[in-house]
């Protein structure tokens, strides 16, 4: 264990371990996410009847896994596909985590074949930009709607969180986390939420038929987002935030194999990662592996002590300071726009963006490839001679 006494002389509390730092700093990028996936825990906790000490201690632990692995911050979060269709048409837990392991074994396979290496290797920069922003603008226009709960409150939570962002003392996340609590409390309704309790994670379980039940209902249409987003996209912001660090798509894909394989068996959703979530991180301070550490512990403490408390207080917070958080998360998704400078960049990325906003991530994945081809192959021609 190393003390930082250049900063802990300065009155602050930050202890490093090798490539973990704990401090202020590291806790609010832990925070950094939240918008991403607080919808999510709502829908799959009340709508869904997922078991919050099961769903909260599984990503605890996940979190914790990845972020002794990686030595970097490492968002876990949910698969968007799958749990907008499982809120949606109000799938039982059993066919959740039916969905989570067919994921597992999906993942895992296209690790170990090489697969996802493969697709990494011949998908270009451009496109993957493309991805990113197009992620980032979908949480700007998610952001709008949250933000529109509450205008003035949502404004000033983003105020709060751009001039906070740096605060040693204060870091802006956690100061909104504080802010949302607050509110509820003023407003009376904090009594609405249960008391805490103790609850161990259930062993849980599914039928065969409903793998293949739930992969036809959103299983397929999940593995395009989480090869561009949670694996490409990642990987490649990884690259772009820590140029003297590498985390290849297969170590992406295998990870997210292995700990879907084994969540579902103790009531955990399906998981990935997400370069929405790490942006989030890293915008509110993350840079270290601690970051996913301290997120874990006050995950599982949430799901062992406080889970039939989580459901309520998730519904009760203030929606327009989560949308204040997710439109600076996306807005940090965007600005990688400006490294796009050719037109041999600028053309695929903009089909990339265009087709996803208009279709799907998928269709804008196989559409910007080609478009890449296609403005090569057109740039070739006039570059030859006469």
């Amino acid at each position: 264990m190393e003390i930082d006494l250049n900063r802990a002389s300065a009155g602050l509390s930050v202890i490093k371990i090798k490539s973990f730092e704990f401090s202020g700093r590291e806790l609010a990028g832990s925070m950094g996410d939240l918008g991403v996936l607080i919808p999510f825990a709502i829908g799959y906790i009340s709508v869904c009847g997922l078991n919050p000490a099961g769903f909260l201690v599984m990503m605890g632990l996940a979190n914790i896994a990845t972020g002794i692995a990686y030595r970097l911050p490492m968002p876990i979060e949910p698969m968007k596909v799958i749990a907008i269709a499982a809120i949606a048409q109000h799938w039982t837990p059993s066919m959740i985590y039916a969905s989570g392991f067919s994921m597992g074994i999906i993942w895992f396979f296209f690790a170990i074949t090489g697969i996802v290496g493969w697709l990494g290797r011949v998908t270009p920069p451009s496109v993957i930009r493309g991805i990113q922003i197009t992620l980032g603008l979908l949480l700007v226009v998610e952001a709008y709607k949250l933000l529109s709960t509450s205008w003035l409150l949502g404004i000033t939570a983003t105020i709060l969180a751009v001039i906070l962002r740096q605060n040693r003392y204060a870091p802006g996340a956690v100061v909104l986390m504080a802010l949302g609590i607050l509110i509820v409390i003023l407003k009376g309704e904090f009594r609405q939420i249960a008391p805490p309790g103790f609850n161990l994670p259930p062993l849980t379980g599914f039928r065969m038929g409903e793998l293949w039940q739930t992969l036809l209902l959103a299983g397929f249409a999940q593995i395009p987002l989480t090869v561009t987003n949670a694996t490409i996209a990642t990987s490649s912001l990884i690259r772009t935030y820590w140029p003297d660090r590498q985390v290849t798509e297969k170590s992406l894909s295998l990870n997210q194999g292995l700990m879907n394989m084994v969540v579902p068996f103790f009531g955990g959703m399906p998981m990935c990662h997400g370069a929405g979530g790490l942006a989030g991180q890293y915008y509110f301070g993350a840079r270290t592996g601690g970051t996913n550490i301290i997120e874990g512990v006050i995950e599982i403490a949430l799901g062992l002590f406080m889970a039939s408390s989580v459901a309520g207080l998730f519904t009760l917070f203030p929606q327009s300071i989560i949308g204040a958080m997710m439109l600076l998360v996306g807005f940090e998704l965007t600005r990688f726009v400006k490294k796009m400078l050719t037109i041999e960049e600028l053309f695929p990325m903009a089909v990339t963006v265009a087709v996803s906003l208009t279709t799907n991530m998928a269709y804008g994945f196989i559409a910007g490839i080609a478009a890449n081809r296609l403005i090569r192959h057109i740039l070739i021609a006039w570059q030859k001679p006469d």
